[in-house]
């Protein structure tokens, strides 16, 4: 069964689950008020970072610069409150993560599982914005630099409408359109080291009506080798345009080792599933996240499910 029959089917269940429950949205009133501590990482980060962010917490501050990029400092407890998963904490979106690093992790170190793209670059995307890929980039992101054999370097790669540094609660800063521009950029000096070991971020940088070429030119192919090469417990994760919106995400889709999707469940409409996948079609490792999924009617969590399958050729 393909990707695409598969995510097919999982949508038909999720509309006959629908139809089978009239009584979910008060049953789901019911569990809310019965259950007010739940964290629901439902609203998406990506589109508009300031929500679920309390009026007290302030942005977390650039500490000082250095020869081989900056430090930064990211506030934890303005984090937790936005739904994201931190160090120190265990929650069932934590396991939900974890569920959903840990095949990622086995693939883009795995010898048997090698191809002709370096399976340690993977992109996070959606079809359409709002789905959650920013949250479950991060999140990703975050939940690998717990690992202790591993690092991480989360790369804002949605140039036309970046999104990690302002979630983040950080200020713009130059990144990876200025490495693609000045063949004599430093990556070293672009990077920001962040308080959590492990994690690193490179920002988007300013933005470009080239981003489409640069990101296709030879320049970007010579930046993800060394991205992929230069430290070998490094895992590189890109937070990616929506594909049904720019050209930029497909682009950046041919170089990479792993795909995720992140589809929004009972909101994303078949069709613009299927056209995703269809445009992915022929790349390997092509992944499903199923975001805010309501499992068992009635319940006021909100989620992930991993649909793990992948592209080979067309095959799966």
């Amino acid at each position: 069964m393909s990707i695409i029959e598969r995510a097919t089917s999982r949508m038909h269940q999720d509309a006959a689950a629908r139809q089978g429950h009239a009584q979910q949205h008060a049953d789901d009133a019911v569990a809310a008020a019965l259950a007010p501590n739940v964290v629901a990482p439902a609203p998406s980060p990506s589109d508009s970072p300031s929500r679920g962010l309390p009026p007290s917490a302030s942005p977390a501050a650039v500490l000082r610069s250095r020869g081989n990029g900056k430090n930064i400092e990211l506030d934890a407890v303005r984090m937790q409150a936005m739904g994201f998963i931190t160090a120190g904490t265990r929650t069932p979106l934590m396991e939900e993560v974890r569920v959903i690093k840990r095949p990622l992790i086995t693939r883009a170190f795995s010898a048997k599982h090698r191809s002709d793209k370096p399976a340690n670059l993977i992109m996070i995307t959606s079809s359409l914005p709002g789905e959650g890929k920013t949250f479950c980039a991060i999140n990703l992101a975050m939940s690998i630099a717990m690992e202790l054999d591993h690092t991480v370097l989360l790369v804002d790669a949605d140039v036309a409408r970046p999104s990690v540094l302002r979630t983040l609660g950080l200020p713009g800063q130059r990144g990876l359109m200025e490495l693609l521009l000045d063949e004599h950029a430093d990556m070293s000096e672009l990077l920001l080291h962040t308080n959590i070991d492990g994690l690193t971020l490179l920002p988007a940088g300013a933005a470009n009506a080239r981003a489409t070429e640069l990101l296709a030119s030879q320049a970007m192919a010579n930046l993800l080798q060394e991205m992929a090469g230069r430290y070998p417990d490094r895992i590189i994760i890109f937070d990616s345009p929506p594909l049904l919106l720019t050209t930029e995400a497909h682009v950046l889709a041919a170089h990479m080792g792993q795909i995720v999707v992140v589809v929004e469940a009972e909101k994303t409409s078949q069709h613009a599933v299927q056209e995703s996948l269809r445009q992915l079609e022929g790349l390997h490792n092509v992944n499903l996240v199923y975001n805010k999924t309501r499992e068992f009617p009635g319940t006021a969590a909100y989620d992930y499910q991993y649909n793990y399958s992948y592209h080979n050729n067309g095959q799966s």
